[in-house]
């Protein structure tokens, strides 16, 4: 490269990244979020298109799905996952800033039956019979406790109960809460265990009992920035608004609860 043309790449370059930050400023932020999160992160997202920022592009799924996507390449900005353990999982494999790591939110663990079935409340303890609830052919929704979240809590607070062999069998294990949820609204399982969020925002199913905290591991939501998304200030800015105080009041109008930071 001649010395005229080496001078004009370089007083070039300061321009063409100025553009291309520009650019990359209005690109909206892809979020992958655990399915619990839907209804919070949608309303928190038209505050920010309110802004006048991109709405955000959002992917709501398990947590064990979307950090098996994000493994295999999937190109999230940000991450929101519903237990400790998957956004570890992403951590070990370098896909994370793990100086973003921020863990603002916390839920409770409930068992819910179809709004109209004549269930009365019960008190969820060491050796309840739940089995007897569910009747001789009836099936417990919750997630897949293989891989799912809300699954694993259920299995540690059934096993916290001293049923897990009773009911782990009977279990119909869904790929993620709503999907749970769901089969409770619709009547085909007489009971689930989900988030006491995700029963708020059903109005065809209704909590029969809370899992007692000492049942099973918090229920809290790590936060992260992607590796991949180091440079994208729409990210940054994004995760410090869904994760910050200006936040606090969405989350609990939709039933979370917050945490110290």
């Amino acid at each position: 490269m001649t010395r005229r043309r080496l001078i004009k790449a370089l007083a070039a370059t300061p321009l063409l990244a100025g553009v291309r930050s520009a650019a990359h400023a209005q690109e909206a932020v892809t979020v992958f979020a655990a399915a619990s999160l839907t209804d919070a992160m949608r309303a928190l997202g038209e505050t920010w298109r309110g802004r006048g920022q991109p709405l955000p592009r959002f992917s709501f799924a398990a947590s064990s799905a979307l950090a098996r996507q994000m493994e295999q390449g999937a190109p999230a900005d940000i991450f929101a996952s519903a237990d400790e353990p998957w956004m570890d999982y992403v951590a070990e494999r370098d896909l994370i800033l793990p100086e973003t790591r921020i863990s603002p939110l916390a839920n409770a663990l409930v068992l819910v039956a179809p709004a109209d079935r004549a269930l009365p409340p019960v008190a969820l303890a060491r050796g309840m019979d739940l089995l007897t609830l569910l009747g001789p052919n009836g099936r417990l929704a919750t997630g897949d406790p293989s891989n799912v979240p809300v699954g694993k809590y259920a299995q540690a607070a059934l096993t916290w109960m001293g049923a897990w062999e009773a009911i782990g069998p009977r279990l119909a294990r869904a790929d993620n809460v709503r999907s749970a949820l769901l089969l409770v609204e619709r009547g085909e399982a007489p009971l689930g265990i989900v988030y006491a969020t995700d029963a708020a925002a059903s109005r065809g199913v209704r909590v029969v009992g809370t899992f007692p905290a000492e049942s099973h591991p918090p229920v809290t939501y790590p936060f992260a920035l992607a590796r991949r998304a180091a440079g994208n200030a729409q990210a940054r800015a994004f995760l410090a608004f869904v994760t910050g105080g200006e936040a606090a009041e969405t989350y609990q109008r939709f039933g979370f609860e917050l945490r110290a930071p």
